[in-house]
Formats: C-alpha cells, structure tokens, sequence
C-alpha cells in the first residue's frame, strides 16, 4: 500500500508499506484523507525528535474495515474520524477526565508496519499518511456518513487542538477578550473556537496580511500584523493570548499583553530544546502561563460535540482546506504547507 514515510534523511511516497491485522481493542481503517499538519513538517526538521523510519500523518478520517476482539462501539463500514490519543481509559488521569494525561499515551510508539520485512515506526499512535492505518479502539470516533471525510480528517488535531484549548483549557466565556498570535491551521481553530465561546474582541496576529480575509471569516473582529499594535485594539491588554507560532519572542509577547488576570496559552511547538524569559513580576498580577497537549481534549466527547457544531454551522471546516493533493502529490503540500501558502492541505487516496 502507499504511504508518506520519513527514514530519517528524506521524505519519500512508498508503494510497499504493509500492517497488520488488528489485535484486541484495535481497528483498522482505510483512511479517505488526512490533513497536513506543522507537526509533521516538525518531525522531518527534528523539531519533533522522533524515532525512525516512521510513516507521517496524524490528522485522517476514513472508513473502518476491520475491529478486532472487543471492540463494539464502531463496526466495518462507520465512517471515523482518527485522533492521536491512545489513551487506556483506565488509569488514574483518564478517570479523572484528562485522558491527555494518560501516561500510557505519551512516548511509547509503536510499529504495526513493515516495509521489506522490516517494522516501521507509527508516528502519534495514528500515521494517517497511510492508505490503511491500526489505532486503538478509543481513537476511531464514529461520525455521521452526511460528512465529508475530507473535511472531517481536519478535527483530529487542528479543530481538537484549536477549538479544544478555547473551551477546555482557556475555559474563554462570553465577552472576553481574545488574542491569537498566528493564524494558520491552529490558530484559525482557536478564532472560532473564541468565537463560538462568545468572546467580543478577537484579534487576530500574523505577519502575512493576506491571511487578513480568512481570519475575520473564522471569527478575528481584528486583524493585525504586528504585535505591536495590539494596544490600540486591547488597550488594558487581552484576557487571553494563545501563541500558536512556536517562536520563544512571541511566547514573550502573549504574557506581555496580557491584561490582569489574563491567561497566555501555549499551542506552538518551538525546538523541544527552546526556553523562553518574562518577566516573573508580571505574572504578580495574576496571569497565567498555560501549557496545552491537544486542547485539552476528551476525543470520543469532543469530536461528536464537533461533528454537531458543523452541521448546524456554528463550526466551519470546509473552509478551513485550502487545496486538496493526491498522495503521490505529497511533496507540493509539503512546500505549500512550509511556505505558509494553505491554510490546511489535504491529502487524499
């Protein structure tokens, strides 16, 4: 089957990927399209250390076609949309809600393919750059037939992530103030995401003004390119800024422009390396430095809470995809994603 698979050196479109069948509590789906996300650009330029060879992808939808022992909740033939979080649904942080916590999803990839005989790594327990991908069960969420599946591949991360650090980690309510510094995939998903929360001020940040037209169409009341202009929109400052850049100068800036008792949200992925330096007076009064692994997300939850905001409007995700590429077109959405020219790209099989 094909596949995008990096081994370390380069980033190639393979015809001889193989996975197995899937094991208790797994599912096997055929994946109808996936989103190219920053995160696997991130792990092509070690910004994301990884091991290798790994087949890249973790933002797909497709259609199951086969479950193993003791899995009930999807059957072959739902339409699914895939996350990353191959949470156990038993320990003590999933009890507590915080599935994003679970020990048992985080560092441990696993290699349900082979290539030449030889096991290839699967990257965020989901390689959705694959003709046929194997998840754990509690990350195939069923979703209605009556949605595109090119549309929604985008909710496992980019909406999960965005619209999930809004309403679950900000916790953002009716007429607060938002600042978005970045307005690409994720940061499109947290305007609308602070829009659908009710915030009345959205101002929207990016260093490309012709992204000006598709922020406002997400929910950006304002656009700017600078953060330096923030203070004539937000002049007592924001009640929330989400860097969603992954630049340490702009995490600087949101904590800045912070009102009192605002709250910086951290979304970027800079070099797992990086620090970053504010001043520690600042947060003196009452601000907030917040990390956030996958918006905070509930998948099984969130993404069926997702599903329903599309189809009454309130969420747009059609508008989110700005091209779509066959798979063997992978290294054009590749450029296009690295240069800032898409929003999303969406590959398909």
């Amino acid at each position: 089957m094909r596949a995008v698979v990096f081994d370390g050196t380069r980033v190639e479109v393979v015809d001889d990927l193989e996975v197995r069948d899937p094991g208790p509590g797994e599912v096997r789906v055929a994946v109808a399209a996936a989103g190219l996300c920053h995160s696997d650009l991130s792990v092509v330029d070690g910004t994301i250390p990884f091991p290798v060879p790994v087949v890249l992808g973790h933002e797909g939808a497709g259609v199951v076609e086969a479950v193993g022992a003791g899995v009930t909740h999807v059957a072959p033939g739902d339409h699914v949309a895939l996350s990353t979080l191959a949470s156990c649904g038993t320990c003590a942080e999933c009890d507590r809600g915080r599935p994003t916590m679970c020990r048992q999803a985080i560092g441990r990839p696993g290699r349900p393919f082979t290539r030449g005989g030889r096991p290839v790594y699967q990257f965020a327990s989901n390689s959705a750059f694959a003709e046929h991908t194997v998840v754990k069960a509690v990350q195939a969420v069923r979703i209605p037939r009556d949605i595109p599946l090119t549309s929604a591949a985008l909710i496992g991360c980019g909406v999960l992530t965005g619209v999930g650090a809004v309403l679950n980690r900000a916790r953002v309510r009716p007429g607060d103030s938002v600042l978005v510094i970045g307005a690409g995939g994720v940061g499109l998903n947290v305007l609308q995401g602070a829009r659908i929360a009710g915030a009345t001020r959205i101002v929207a940040v990016d260093a490309n003004p012709a992204k000006e037209k598709t922020a406002r169409r997400f929910g950006a009341t304002h656009f700017l390119t600078s953060t330096r202009d923030v203070r004539d929109v937000l002049s007592t400052g924001a009640d929330h800024a989400f860097e969603c850049v992954g630049r340490v100068e702009l995490i600087r800036e949101a904590i800045d422009l912070l009102d009192r008792h605002g709250q910086a949200v951290l979304l970027g992925v800079p070099p797992a390396t990086a620090e970053a330096s504010f001043l520690v007076s600042s947060l003196y009064l009452d601000k907030s430095v917040l990390g956030c692994r996958y918006g905070s997300s509930r998948p099984q939850h969130d993404i069926a809470r997702y599903t329903d905001l599309y189809r009454t409007g309130h969420l747009l995700l059609d508008e989110l995809i700005t091209h779509t590429y066959p798979i063997d077109a992978f290294p054009e959405a590749h450029e296009a994603t690295e240069t800032g020219r898409v929003a999303r790209a969406v590959l398909t099989f």
